[in-house]
């Protein structure tokens, strides 16, 4: 048996094409590359290698290969966890709600489908988004919501949240962003409006708003408010809505562009 360090000698017999040819004592030959041999050698040179044993390496590669085990076994024997579904806002007519990235580990996602009471919607939910919004629900109706997310390990129902929408009466789900205002000081004043209801605003128009209210029907948020759907109405609704107490019918205030809006195609 070889000791843990070994030293053999070895004479060259030969260096062609970048690799060497080394004669054993015994008449034993190995090739070996030439370019890590030490400088000067040439035919006839005599030069001893030495081959000792790396413990070291042999215990990093091996707790590296342990550590590969362990989370290829983590990864794949892991199941999907199972989604929490929150309610993100409420209005007279719609309900957002939300869920925390998917975590699947192994497993694919196939498809995310909302269930209103015991019914599947047809809404078209990426398999990345976190949320989703209802729309066209009835005014002060209680719901039950929950999510099915399929996947490549089978199919997974999230918790049902009980849900109900607004009265007529009840404007704090307002949440309005503004577009183009001809002077800009009124919206200071439609904050104010907005506080004392109970409403809310955002600076940015996203698809979580309830209206777009300006008074000059141009500008991004308006062409954005158009292909979202989103009404877009005149100051005097808020005014409405606070004077009466109650949330009014947006068609009654719209704001409307007497020149079409051009989209993508148009251009």
């Amino acid at each position: 048996m070889l000791q843990e360090v070994t030293s053999v000698q070895f004479t060259i017999g030969k260096i062609d094409a970048g690799m060497a040819i080394l004669l054993s004592p015994h008449h034993h030959t190995v090739e070996f590359p030439a370019q890590i041999l030490p400088d000067g050698v040439k035919t006839g040179s005599i030069v001893n290698l030495t081959i000792e044993r790396n413990h070291e390496e042999e215990r990093r590669q091996h707790e590296d290969f342990l550590a590969l085990q362990e989370e290829i076994f983590y990864s794949f024997s892991q199941p999907p966890e199972v989604p929490e579904v929150s309610v993100k806002s409420v209005t007279q007519t719609s309900i957002i709600i939300t869920w925390k990235p998917l975590v699947l580990h192994a497993a694919d996602v196939r498809g995310i489908d909302v269930y209103r009471n015991g019914q599947k919607l047809s809404l078209n939910v990426a398999n990345t988004a976190t949320s989703a919004k209802l729309s066209g629900l009835d005014v002060s109706h209680e719901y039950e919501i929950w999510l099915v997310i399929r996947t490549s390990a089978g199919a997974l129902q999230s918790n049902r949240v009980h849900v109900k929408t607004h009265a007529m009466e009840n404007l704090t789900g307002i949440n309005v962003s503004f577009g183009t205002f001809s002077n800009n000081t009124d919206i200071e004043a439609l904050i104010d409006v907005l506080g004392r209801m109970g409403a809310h605003y955002t600076d940015d128009l996203t698809t979580d708003n309830t209206h777009l209210v300006c008074t000059v029907p141009r500008g991004p948020k308006y062409e954005k408010a158009v292909e979202w759907n989103i009404p877009i109405v005149s100051p005097e609704f808020l005014k409405a809505c606070q004077a009466q107490g109650k949330i009014q019918p947006a068609t009654t205030f719209y704001v409307s562009n007497p020149t079409p809006v051009k989209t993508s195609q148009d251009k």
